[in-house]
């Protein structure tokens, strides 16, 4: 075999290989040799079929497998040779001629093909413990402790039915049906709904048009949904509710002790909150983690201006920009609704694939220097996550992880990501400061953004639950 190196520019690399006709018969040759006991031909015994016979038979499909095997099997072998790593999966060319190719079949032409594919720059590691980093973190108070533990008090209490007038602590439950311009629209209806007064879980000015009602009352009530609703097509929207009152309840004693504690499954009250402290801690340690990795990203961005593979660029861009879309026509809004241009979009969406790939590169190369890896035991635990995702699918999408490397591919990334940011994590210098919870969470946003290397939208304020049900139900 001859291979033969035809580019080499840049990260892009085309090699050609010359596999000579005699050793592609001799190969089909011992193929043909080794299935001579196997076969069964009319008119020959058992292991006595003459090879000339076998070939002239079974040559070309013979053949055909050799070739097939070759360019499956010796792209692999000539990168590991050459020290290289293919970007993506090497592209293959061959010749399109039909006689050449029958030639080739019959052994009587070299077998030639050509691969191209980009190579994965060759990347300095640095050293990793003088990196610095700052690790905020809370205290969790108990006062924010008994607030949590007595928001589940109140979800778990009790309600009386009651006579007279609702009040804002009272229960409502009511049917409804949610109109805009005079026409329902979908999610906009509900029965048996309960809603306490009070809650601000519905958008705002429902729920303080209902104190006062009682049972047997029917009642429209008027609302706009805010700029930043969920469903596009309601956002700002005036609409109205007929809402039929079925019962009026109050609230019985708010009461945290053991009970409490034992009606949710847990030995006292004095364990109730300390699961909710560590809810709360927990809570608190995802903003934390994800600013820390935004730290070594960043920093990595700074220390590793590598030339990064077209190819992958491509598909990052392309997996990013459908999103981009899709966003966009789910929400029915326009780049001119963004505050921006098609190709500024463009232009920075280019420049947060290149950033993802290049640091995903240098991770990668983090990663295995270090020996890191993702156990069996971590992909069964991500691919099973995934099929319940799916619930009456969970065979089709085994069957589709199965058939499917690059789809396994995807949910090992990311496994593989965050042992490499624990390991960095591990061998920098990391200072502990402690911040309040308003410190740790404000500019989040930004710093998301700042991460990803896109514009920051405003940060939309928290949604309301509305009649209109939750956003995929009005969608």
């Amino acid at each position: 075999m001859q291979v033969t190196e035809t580019l080499s520019e840049g990260l892009k690399r085309e090699i050609k290989v010359v596999i000579p006709a005699k050793d592609m018969e001799s190969q089909m040759t011992e193929r043909l040799v080794d299935a001579k006991d196997k076969v069964r031909i009319n008119g020959f015994r058992p292991g006595k079929v003459p090879v000339s016979h076998l070939r002239k038979m079974y040559g070309k499909s013979v053949m055909a497998e050799l070739v097939n095997e070759l360019i499956n099997q010796k792209p692999t072998e000539i990168l590991s040779e050459r020290g290289e790593k293919s970007a993506t999966r090497p592209e293959i060319t061959m010749t399109e001629d039909e006689d050449e190719a029958k030639d080739i079949l019959s052994a009587t032409k070299d077998f030639e093909f050509s691969m191209s594919y980009e190579i994965i720059p060759v990347i300095e590691l640095k050293d990793i413990d003088n990196l610095k980093l700052v690790r905020e973190v809370v205290e969790i108070e108990d006062d924010e402790v008994e607030e949590q533990v007595k928001r589940i008090a109140e979800n778990a209490r009790s309600y009386e039915t009651k006579e007279g007038k609702a009040a804002d602590g009272d229960r409502v439950t009511m049917d409804y049906v949610g109109k805009v311009d005079g026409e329902e629209f979908a999610g906009g209806a509900d029965t048996d709904a309960n809603l306490v007064l009070g809650s601000n879980t519905f958008i705002p000015g429902f729920e303080e048009q209902l104190v006062g009602v009682k049972a047997g009352d029917e009642k429209t009530v008027t609302v706009t949904f805010p700029e930043d609703y969920q469903a596009a097509d309601l956002a700002g929207k005036e609409a109205t509710f007929d809402v039929t009152v079925k019962e009026v309840a109050s609230p019985g004693e708010l009461v945290i002790d053991d009970n409490l504690a034992k009606n949710l499954g847990l030995d006292s009250v004095e364990k109730l909150r300390e699961v909710v402290r560590g809810q709360i801690e927990s809570q608190y340690g995802q903003i934390t983690r994800q600013k820390l990795k935004r730290q070594i990203l960043d920093a990595l961005d700074e220390d590793y201006q590598i030339e990064t593979p077209k190819s992958l660029l491509e598909v990052e861009f392309n997996n990013i920009w459908g999103q981009v879309m899709a966003d966009l026509q789910q929400n029915g809004k326009t780049f001119e609704d963004e505050d921006t241009t098609e190709e500024e979009a463009r232009a920075e969406y280019e420049k947060l694939a290149e950033r993802r790939v290049r640091l995903g590169l240098v991770l990668s190369e983090l990663g295995e220097k270090a020996g890191v890896s993702v156990t069996d035991e971590e992909m069964q635990r991500a691919m099973y996550d995934q099929i319940r995702q799916f619930p009456g699918q969970e065979q089709q999408v085994m069957d589709y992880l199965k058939k499917t490397p690059d789809a396994v591919a995807q949910l090992r990334a990311p496994i593989f990501e965050e042992k490499v940011i624990d390991h960095i994590i591990g061998l920098a210098d990391v200072t502990d400061k402690t911040v309040t919870k308003e410190a740790l969470m404000a500019d989040d946003e930004e710093e998301a953004a700042a991460e990803e290397k896109k514009p920051a939208k405003k940060k939309a304020a928290p949604k309301k639950k509305a009649p209109a049900k939750k956003k995929a139900d009005a969608e």
